[in-house]
C-alpha cells in the first residue's frame, strides 16, 4: 500500500474525502482491573482497576490478530499483501466511563472495537473524583484500555458532569502525548481535553481526526446565567469548535443531519457523517404477538429530552390503550418529572427505573411494545438505535436528527415536537396496530439499523486514522 499521506490542515484536506456513510442510551458500564505490568489495585466508583506504577510505556503494544478492511479504501495491488499494522490511538473525551451519556457510550464503543481489532488505545478524559488521578489500565466494554485521567472538578449544576479546568487541559495533553506517542489523535469534543489536544498534536505533527458529539446550546442549559450571557457564550463556544476542528485531518458527525449543523455554525468543510454504531446482536427482538402494551423511553431525564411532553401524552391516552410508561435513565429533571406524574393522576402507571445494567435494559427493550424519543436535540440517537435492534416501533420528534432514524408509516411515526396531541395520536396508532402493521414496523426497525452496524463504523474510522480516503 502507498504510505499514508502527511497530516494537513483542513483547509487543504483532500477532496476525496467528500463523502461518508450516514449514524444517547442509559448505560452504567463497569471498569474492571486487569493487568497491565507492574501495577496496583485501585476501587474506583467504577470498579476496580489497575494504576499504572511503571515507566510511561508500561504497556505493550497489542498484536493484530486479523486484517482489517476499512470501509472504503484506496484499490489493493494484486496478490497477496500484509494485513496494516496495527496502531496507537489517543482518544480525547471531556466524557467517558462511569459517565451515562451518548458521547460517552460512543467513545467506548469506539475504544473497544479498536482494541478488539488489535490496535493501542489510550483515552484522555476527566477523572471520576480528585482520589482518581492518574494512569489506569481500565476494562470497558471487556476490552483492556489504558485511561490517562486528569483532574477534574464537579460541575454542580449538572447531575454528573465534571470537567478538566481549561488552563490545564494541554498540560494534559502534552503529558499524555509524550508517553502515547500515537500515530493519531481522535478527539471527541472541542470544549476542553479536545482543544488542548488538538493544539499539541498539531504543534508535533500528528494526524489528527474529530468527531463532534455537542451543541454548544444544550450547554447553556447548566450555565445557570441569564439569558443575555448564554448568548455570548453560545457564539463563543462555536468559534472555539470552529478553531478546534479546523486543526482536524478529518471531522465527523453522527449524522448528514448533524455534519450540515456543524457546517453551518462554522467554516468547516467537508464533514464527514459517520454513525455511531451498535452491535445489533447485543439485542433482542420479540416478533411473537404482544400480550402487553407497554412505552418505554431510554436516555438522560434532562431539559431537552422533552419528557415532559411525553407524560402530556401518556395523559391523552385512554388506559385501556396501553398498559405503562417505563422511564429508564438519570438526569437532573427526575423530580419535576415526578411532581408531574403525581398532578397527572400518573403514579400507577408510570415507572421511573434510574440506570439499569445493560442486562435489564436489553430486557426492558425486548417487553417494550413501542419506544418514544420526544427530544429535540438528538445527533443521533444511540438509544433509538438500540430499540430497532430490539425490533420496537419507534414514535419521536420531527427534530434534529431523528428523522434519519424513523420514517412514518414504516418503522414508526414522527410527531411535531411541541404537540403532546400529536405525539399521543402517533403513540395510539402504534398501540392499535393490527398484528400485520405492528409486525411490519418491527422488520423496518430491524432492516433499518442494519446500516448502523458498528463494524463499518470502526472500518471507516480505521482508514481515517491511517489517512484514506472514505467515500459513500
Amino acid at each position: 500500500m502507498a504510505p499514508s499521506p502527511q497530516p494537513h490542515r483542513l483547509g487543504h484536506r483532500n477532496p476525496a474525502f467528500g463523502g461518508g456513510i450516514g449514524l444517547q442510551s442509559q448505560h452504567d458500564p463497569r471498569v474492571e482491573g486487569r493487568a497491565g505490568g507492574g501495577s496496583a489495585d485501585v476501587q474506583t466508583p467504577s470498579g476496580t482497576v489497575k494504576k499504572l506504577v511503571q515507566t510511561p510505556h508500561a504497556t505493550q503494544r497489542l498484536a493484530a490478530t486479523v486484517p482489517v478492511t476499512p470501509h472504503s479504501t484506496p484499490a489493493l495491488p494484486d496478490g497477496p499483501v500484509d494485513p496494516p499494522r496495527p496502531l496507537t490511538i489517543l482518544i480525547g473525551a471531556d466524557t467517558f466511563a462511569p459517565d451515562v451519556n451518548g458521547a460517552a457510550r460512543f467513545a467506548e464503543r469506539l475504544a473497544a472495537g479498536l482494541v478488539e481489532r488489535g490496535h493501542e488505545v489510550h483515552i484522555l478524559a476527566p477523572a471520576p473524583d480528585h482520589r482518581h488521578v492518574g494512569t489506569f489500565v481500565e476494562e470497558i466494554e471487556g476490552a483492556p484500555m489504558t485511561v490517562h485521567r486528569a483532574r477534574s472538578w464537579r460541575w454542580y449544576p449538572h447531575d454528573w458532569l465534571r470537567f478538566v479546568v481549561p488552563w490545564r487541559s494541554r498540560h494534559y495533553a502534552r503529558r499524555a502525548l509524550d508517553t502515547v506517542q500515537p500515530d493519531v489523535v481522535h478527539f471527541q469534543s472541542h470544549i476542553v481535553i479536545g482543544r488542548g489536544l488538538s493544539i499539541e498534536a498539531e504543534k508535533r505533527g500528528i494526524r489528527i481526526v474529530a468527531t463532534n458529539h455537542t451543541m454548544p446550546e444544550n450547554i447553556v442549559d447548566f450555565t445557570k446565567m441569564p439569558h443575555w450571557f448564554n448568548k455570548i457564550l453560545i457564539r463563543t463556544q462555536w468559534k472555539a469548535a470552529e478553531r478546534a476542528f479546523d486543526r482536524a485531518e478529518a471531522v465527523t458527525t453522527p449524522t448528514r443531519k448533524a455534519a450540515e449543523f456543524l457546517e453551518s455554525n462554522t467554516h468547516i468543510r467537508p464533514v464527514l457523517p459517520v454513525s455511531c454504531g451498535i452491535d445489533a446482536s447485543h439485542y433482542t427482538a420479540d416478533l411473537t404477538p404482544r400480550t402487553t402494551k407497554r412505552i418505554i423511553f431510554v436516555g438522560r431525564i434532562t431539559f431537552e429530552k422533552h419528557l415532559h411532553v411525553l407524560l402530556q401524552a401518556v395523559a391523552k391516552l385512554d388506559p385501556s390503550e396501553y398498559d405503562g410508561v417505563d422511564i429508564v435513565g438519570g438526569g437532573d429533571r427526575v423530580n419535576d418529572l415526578k411532581a408531574q406524574v403525581a398532578k397527572l393522576g400518573l403514579e400507577d402507571r408510570v415507572v421511573f427505573h434510574g440506570r439499569v445494567d445493560e442486562g435489564e435494559l436489553r430486557t426492558l427493550y425486548t417487553q417494550a411494545a413501542v419506544f418514544a424519543m420526544p427530544s429535540i436535540a438528538e445527533l443521533q440517537s444511540i438509544a433509538t438505535m438500540e430499540a430497532m435492534a430490539s425490533g420496537l416501533p419507534v414514535v419521536a420528534a420531527n427534530a434534529m436528527a431523528l428523522p434519519h432514524l424513523v420514517h412514518d408509516g414504516e418503522n414508526g411515526w414522527l410527531f411535531d415536537p411541541e404537540s403532546a396531541d400529536d405525539l399521543a395520536e402517533k403513540l395510539r396508532r402504534v398501540l392499535s396496530a393490527s398484528p400485520e402493521e405492528y409486525s411490519a414496523m418491527q422488520q423496518a426497525s430491524l432492516k433499518g439499523v442494519e446500516i448502523h452496524d458498528i463494524a463499518r463504523t470502526l472500518s471507516t474510522f480505521e482508514a481515517l486514522y491511517r489517512g484514506e480516503t472514505v467515500g459513500k
